[in-house]
């Protein structure tokens, strides 16, 4: 099973579960989104879309914060039925809200968000004092999604200052997907 890290904004640095999975296990493969600091939807999906009809099947998606978006809008209007059938799961952690006043003002086309079922299964972490994106919002994108949704309590925006280390917790969710089915 390979795993597609998806960063968000300004990408995941050295001390950032993603990063750390990525060193942890090498099926771990970061998706390198063309401008990392001035995200466009359309060339964040298609470069994820381009990255799973690379990899073998089956995948997962190992999201944070704009990577989320990039994965809800990937699944309801990007991606082909073959594409969508080769991802296992998905693990949506600090889903960012576009009408919050912390959004990235470089960020490009990724509001309104699709409030549609997701083809695959999923799971919503978030944090209880995120300054991106907060409880209601979460969980609305859950509820619409058909993702379960757990709140880690006060985290942050669950990066590299949230103190995770590992994040063995977030790995075990993430390993559930292949368990399935």
């Amino acid at each position: 099973m390979t795993t597609l890290v998806l960063p968000g904004y300004q990408n995941s640095g050295a001390g950032h579960w993603q990063t750390r999975w990525e060193a942890l296990d090498p099926s771990c493969l970061r998706v390198p989104m063309p401008d990392w600091d001035h995200p466009v939807r359309d060339a964040w999906c298609r470069t994820l879309d381009a990255a799973v009809a690379a990899a073998g099947a089956p995948v997962v998606l190992a999201a944070h914060s704009l990577g989320c978006l990039t994965t809800a809008f990937w699944a309801a209007r990007y991606a082909s039925a073959k594409q969508l059938a080769k991802v296992a799961g998905a693990l949506l952690v600090a889903v960012p809200d576009p009408s919050e006043a912390h959004f990235p003002e470089d960020a490009s086309g990724f509001a309104p968000v699709p409030l549609t079922r997701l083809p695959f299964a999923s799971i919503v972490v978030a944090s209880s004092d995120d300054p991106y994106g907060g409880v209601p919002f979460s969980q609305t994108c859950a509820n619409a999604w058909g993702s379960r949704w757990i709140d880690l309590g006060p985290r942050g925006h669950i990066n590299a200052d949230s103190g995770l280390g590992d994040w063995e917790e977030g790995r075990r969710w993430l390993a559930s997907f292949g368990e399935r089915g």
